[in-house]
């Protein structure tokens, strides 16, 4: 029995080693870079486990021929994830390059906001709709988004609650809320997301959702009040989950699209460190809003077809 006790107790001690963490005495640097590599190494670390996950899948086929390809296919998938880890590190240096070292964390302050979003380049107005079609990759979309008299308030500011609503081949695939607000400057900040994926009118995941003041999320500018060409922005903030970067590139642009022609429109570069491969360039329009994405990798364009008030 002794004997036992303290076989036991060295499977405990060889636990707490392995699951060893640092004493809450110790200090991290602090910082974009700082918290890019942290973010790399927990990358890392779950290829890794995904990695052994497969491997212990693949050693449960009797079949050798099956675990040989099993075994195959987790060496594959494991170099795919560490190369993908390796370029969201890459592009989030390129962010901390770009806006600088100092952590992400904006002071907000209730009494900063206004109750209205009354940007000329985003103007939420409750009870104004906007349609949006285009034909992409995966089928014909339909986006309808719609500013709601509802509000949501986070951090202790009242946020204009938009739903956003996407069409596949006339099936809805996502239905999203999003939190908005603007500040007494004009710029127009966004809170957060509650986001329903849906397969065959059923609710999959709630993946891309996060609000600002949970989980370390913090709340980004989607429409600066008075942008310069080459103006970078943090549009979101919850690191592994949101963090677009918007891009001044252009205060006058001219549009085309279903709704009308437009000229002076501004256009923006919008990345996404999570997905590095990804842009989309957003065109938008005084008085309307958001007229036009377009994918230039395929050259796919969602279009503004009606807006109603």
């Amino acid at each position: 029995m002794r004997e036992l006790r303290w076989a036991a107790l060295g499977v405990v001690v060889a636990v707490a080693a392995f699951c060893a963490v640092p004493a809450v005495s110790a200090t991290f640097p602090a910082g974009c870079s700082a918290s890019a590599k942290s973010v790399f190494k927990s990358c890392k670390e779950g290829v890794r486990a995904d990695y052994w996950l497969a491997i212990g899948k693949c050693q449960n086929l009797a079949n050798q021929g099956d675990r040989r390809r099993c075994t195959q296919d987790a060496i594959e998938a494991q170099v795919e994830a560490g190369e993908e880890c390796g370029d969201q590190y890459e592009a989030r240096l390129n962010v901390c390059r770009d806006l600088g070292e100092a952590p992400y964390e904006p002071r907000i302050r209730p009494t900063d906001f206004v109750s209205v979003i009354d940007n000329p380049f985003l103007p939420f107005v409750p009870g104004t709709t906007w349609i949006y079609e285009g034909e992409t990759e995966d089928g014909m979309e339909r986006v309808v988004v719609e500013a709601t008299r509802d509000t949501r308030e986070i951090l202790g500011v009242p946020c204009t609650v938009v739903r956003d609503r996407v069409y596949l081949d006339g099936a809805l695939v996502e239905d999203t809320l999003d939190y908005f607000a603007q500040d007494s400057q004009g710029n127009v900040w966004y809170f957060g997301e509650l986001s329903y994926e849906l397969e065959d009118g059923v609710i999959v995941n709630l993946e891309g959702s996060w609000e600002a003041g949970l989980d370390g999320a913090h709340p980004g500018i989607v429409m600066p009040a008075n942008p310069a060409v080459g103006d970078l922005y943090r549009q979101e903030f919850l690191l592994g989950e949101a963090e677009d970067i918007g891009e001044i590139v252009s205060l006058d642009e001219a549009v085309t699209v279903p709704f009308g022609s437009f000229t002076g429109c501004r256009q923006t570069s919008d990345t996404l460190p999570i997905s590095p491969d990804e842009l989309e360039y957003k065109y938008y329009a005084s008085g309307v809003g958001l007229l036009l994405e377009v994918n230039p990798e395929d050259g796919s364009r969602i279009e503004l077809i009606s807006m109603t008030r």
